[in-house]
Parts: C-alpha cells; structure tokens; sequence
C-alpha cells in the first residue's frame, strides 16, 4: 500500500533566482550584488544545517524573509546619517563636528575634478600639500608655521619621534592620560623612542619640578591635556609662561591642547591655542575635528623651523592627510577669520542656541503630551573637550505604555533615520540641544509615525 505521506521538499531556491526577486531589488542597489548573493549563500548553507530543514525540508521556512532579515542587517552597518540627540556635542561615536553645509558645498568642485595639491600653479612645478594653510594658522593663531597631519595622535607621535627620539621627555604624573581606543601618552612615548621622565604628583606639578628634571639628555618638556576627565580639590598646576622662560633655550616646550579651542567664548577656563604661543610654547598641536569644527586631522603649530624639521620626517607620508582634508580645512579657516557663521564650529553653535532649544522641546511636548514630558538637561562638548564644564540646555522625555525605555530607545535607532537616545534611571532622554536644524522636521515626522 502506498504511503499518503507527500514526500520532503529539499529543493531551496536557486541563488540566481533569489536575486531577480523584487524584495532584493533595493538590497542590490545599496549592498551590491556580489555582497548580497554572498549574504544568500551563507544564508542557505545555514538553513541547510538546520535540524528542521533536515527533518522537515523546506516546509515552515521562510526561505527569503530570512535573506532579507540579513540584508538589513547588513545594510544597517554603512555609514548613515542619523540623529543625534544625546546631548554631546562632539560625539566620537558620531563622528564628531559635522562638516557646515556651506562649507561642504564650496569644495565640491576641488575635490570632483583635479586640483593643484602639490602643484605650484604659477612656476608649474611641484610643490607642497599645505596650500595656503600656513598663513591662515598665523592670522588665526600667532603661530609661524604649521602643519597637518591626519589626527592629534599622529602629531604626538610626529613630535615625539622627530624631535625626542632616544631623548628625555618630561611629563607631569598628572597629564601620563588614557583616551579612547587605549590611546595611552606613555605607550605612545615609548613607540616613539622617546624615554619617559615622570614628575610631579597626580594632583600637584610645579616649575621646580620641571625645571629640576632637566639632564643633559633633555630634548622635550610635554604638556598634555586631560582631555576627558577633570582633577579637582587639591591641585596645583604650573605657570606655564614661567616654565617656558625658565627652560634653557635648547629644550623644546610642547602641548598637546587637544580641544582645539583657539577664539571661542564658549569656555573661560580652557587655555588656547593663541595664548600657549603668546607664553613661549614651542609647538601646539590640537585635533581639526572638535571645538575647531573641521574634518578629522591634527594640527601643529607654532617656531617655523620646527615645523620645518616635522615636515621632513619620513612619517609624514603615512600621516599626510587628503585634498579633502585640506580643501575643508582652507575654506573652514577662511570662514572663521571673516567670523562667518559657517565658520563656528558646531560646540559654539550649539552653546549659542539655548533659547531655540528650549522652544522647539516645548513645541515638540504641544505636540505629543501623551508620549513628551519636557525635562531641564545639561549639555556637554564631549569629545575629549572641556571635561569638567556642563551648560544649561533641555530636551524631552519620550515614554510610551507598555515599553520599556530599551524598547524605545531601540525602536528609535530603527527609524530610517535612526534617533540616537539616551536612558538614565530608565527613562529615554531625547536631548534636544544636539538636534542639527535639518534634523529637527525628520526627528518630529519619525517620532509621530513612531507614536502612532
């Protein structure tokens, strides 16, 4: 007698025939083809070894639901824009400064077509890649020279190795400090070649104890900032003015300033740029991409010939930066010194727009009271920048029945224009100081299709 059973479906679909479905179409175009039909071959291998597909076949699987399941999932690793309303300015998870808009759009053409990057246009002849940097840095800073590199941690290392190698360099115990991604001052001295000379407690450093470290072995007295913590209470720092005039004439005093502060008003207890040249340091080096408001590199100013034995390193082919980088930096510089708006960099601006902050959480809790409760938030420049300064800002608390403040925040990050949040003492805080203007019409749109 023959069996009624049908019999085990193990047919799976063809992958050539799973890239002409319609479902795949958008993948295609924003993943590739060849990442995708990668995607489905890992994908049918992996249902294949399943104990229900070996047992049952492919009845009950959803063959191109789970293609599609991972092709989002791919596609949510690209780089995108999104949304942030964490009340950090300068997020490193973010990015940091985003670029002005209008600065953007007037390099497009540098950057979409050649362009003279170590090119002298009137001899023809090669030249350098610093363009018209130098004499912008000195309008802007006072400094003699300077020079870019790809990021502040290349300057350290730059410096370091150029003008310290198998040399003392005296640090202060206070300032040996570790940022993000176990970036640590003392391993990268130790890379460079250069020997370490700790002085000074972690709460106290004086000019005595720099001065009284200095051996014949002496080549650098480095002094870093404490990028993202603070040290209070009992503390003493030195006057660097008087550290600067009391060194002998051969030992090179540098700071690593980091924030890029240089005429901001947004800070009054941050040291910049300008005045650490004005007291007699030698060179200061700073990142392009915090307070300054510029893509990512490192800048380093301050004695010409210096920067002029800096530039001769080998390293600087390695740490060199793009035209990109360069056109951006040239046309921010402009904007600043003709003190155009586009010219701000983005923790300025954001400092400056308490009252829009505070209108639009406002309007945003008129328009959803049953999910918005309006809250006093602080803000801070994040980033590695002004560790131990809050301002006064407001944001909004999204709170939906029945959903934990996980499941919102996640739903958010989902939008096609994913809400960064934050949650403290399990409430979402939507921090709205953070929320670029074109942001602010998606962030309403996507919170009512969230909400409803």
């Amino acid at each position: 007698m023959a069996s009624s059973q049908s019999p085990i479906n193990y047919r799976l679909p063809q992958i050539e025939q799973l890239l002409q479905t319609n479902q795949l179409q958008t993948y295609l175009a924003s993943l590739s083809r060849p990442v995708v039909k990668s995607l489905i071959q890992t994908e049918l291998q992996t249902i294949r070894q399943s104990d229900q597909f070996k047992q049952h076949g492919c009845e009950g699987i959803d063959v191109i639901g789970r293609i599609i399941k991972s092709c989002y999932a791919a596609q949510r690793k690209k780089l995108q824009r999104v949304i942030n309303a964490t009340g950090t300015v300068i997020h490193t998870n973010l990015g940091r400064s985003p670029i002005d808009a209008e600065i953007w759009d007037s390099v497009r053409d540098i950057n979409t077509g050649y362009n003279n990057l170590e090119l002298q246009v009137e001899s023809g002849k090669r030249g350098g890649r610093k363009g018209l940097i130098c004499e912008l840095l000195h309008a802007l800073t006072g400094a003699e020279d300077g020079l870019i590199v790809n990021n502040n941690a290349s300057s350290v290392y730059l410096l370091l190795q150029e003008l310290a190698k198998g040399k003392e360099v005296i640090i202060s115990r206070g300032e040996q400090i570790q940022i993000g991604g176990g970036f640590r001052i003392p391993d990268i001295m130790a890379l460079t070649g250069a020997k370490m000379i700790e002085v000074g407690t972690t709460n106290i450093t004086t000019a005595d104890d720099y001065i009284n470290a200095i051996t014949e072995d002496t080549a650098l007295v480095l002094m870093v900032h404490q990028s993202n913590f603070a040290i209070q209470g009992f503390t003493e720092a030195p006057d660097i003015n008087e550290v600067a005039k009391r060194l002998p004439d051969h030992i090179i005093l540098a700071v690593d300033q980091g924030s890029g502060l240089i005429n901001e008003t947004l800070s009054q207890q941050e040291t910049s740029v300008s005045q650490y040249l004005k007291w007699g340091v030698d060179l200061v080096c700073f990142s392009g991409d915090k307070i300054l408001g510029g893509p990512q590199s490192g800048l380093i100013c301050g004695r010409g010939d210096l920067v002029a034995q800096l530039e001769k390193n080998p390293m600087m082919r390695t740490f060199r930066p793009s035209r990109i980088v360069y056109s951006l930096l040239e046309a921010l510089l402009i904007k600043k010194l003709n003190h155009q708006s586009s010219g701000q960099g983005i923790a300025q601006k954001t400092v400056d727009n308490h009252q829009q902050t505070l209108a639009r959480a406002q309007a945003l809790v008129a328009r959803f009271p049953q999910y918005l409760t309006f809250k006093s938030l602080p803000l801070i420049i994040g980033g590695g920048t002004l560790p131990n300064t809050q301002y006064e800002s407001c944001g909004v608390v999204i709170q939906v029945d029945g959903q934990s403040a996980q499941t919102i925040s996640r739903a958010l990050r989902r939008c096609p224009t994913p809400i960064i949040t934050t949650i403290q003492n399990d409430q979402v805080l939507c921090h709205l100081a953070t929320v670029n203007d074109d942001d602010f019409l998606v962030l309403q749109q996507q919170l009512a299709d969230y909400f409803n």
